[in-house]
């Protein structure tokens, strides 16, 4: 049996390359070992939505994620936070795939409300298809996944990344959970 260690890193886990470079170096020299890491973002999505103009609201410590704002948010973890983190481990000799929930239908999520209240667009997983995953794994690549992701109707859904690493972690039978924050 192989060891696959999935690691959920915080959005400011790292302030800069140092960090993956210790992370690239310890993925190296484990040879046995399979990595699947799912990143966080909400600091730079609170100052990304900030500099829109965008009031941030949390119910029970969940950003409220209006219509108007998921498009700052994919384009933050997605896009920004994604590029930064598998660039930095492809500098350190660390080959990454860059994923999001939506890739390969990874995560399918439904609306997520707390004590009735509607979240706008944030999501609960409801369904997990770790295929892409394992896929990327064995061509030798580390997944690097944001966990923005869609419903069945392919809207887009921003989904808190600790839950979305635990329910990974769950269906691509990691027999590991590393939260670095």
């Amino acid at each position: 049996m192989h060891t696959r260690i999935l690691i959920k890193i915080g959005g400011r886990a790292f302030e800069d390359e140092g960090g993956f470079r210790e992370l690239a170096e310890a993925i190296k020299s484990s040879k046995k070992v399979e990595v699947i890491i799912v990143h966080g973002g909400g600091a730079e999505i609170s100052q990304a939505l900030k500099d829109a103009g965008r009031q941030t609201e949390f119910i029970d410590g969940i950003r409220v994620t209006r219509a108007e704002d998921i498009k700052i948010v994919e384009e933050v973890l997605s896009g920004t936070v994604n590029q930064r983190i598998s660039s930095w481990l492809e500098a350190n000799g660390v080959p990454g795939m860059r994923m999001s929930g939506k890739t390969g239908g990874l995560f399918i999520v439904e609306p997520l409300a707390r004590d009735g209240r509607d979240l706008g667009f944030v999501g609960k997983i409801k369904q997990v298809n770790p295929a892409v995953v394992i896929e990327a794994i064995q061509s030798g690549r580390v997944p690097v996944i944001s966990p923005l992701s869609a419903n069945e109707k392919g809207e887009s859904f921003n989904v808190n990344a600790d839950s979305a690493a635990a329910a990974l972690a769950a269906a691509a039978g990691c027999t590991d959970l590393v939260f670095i924050t």
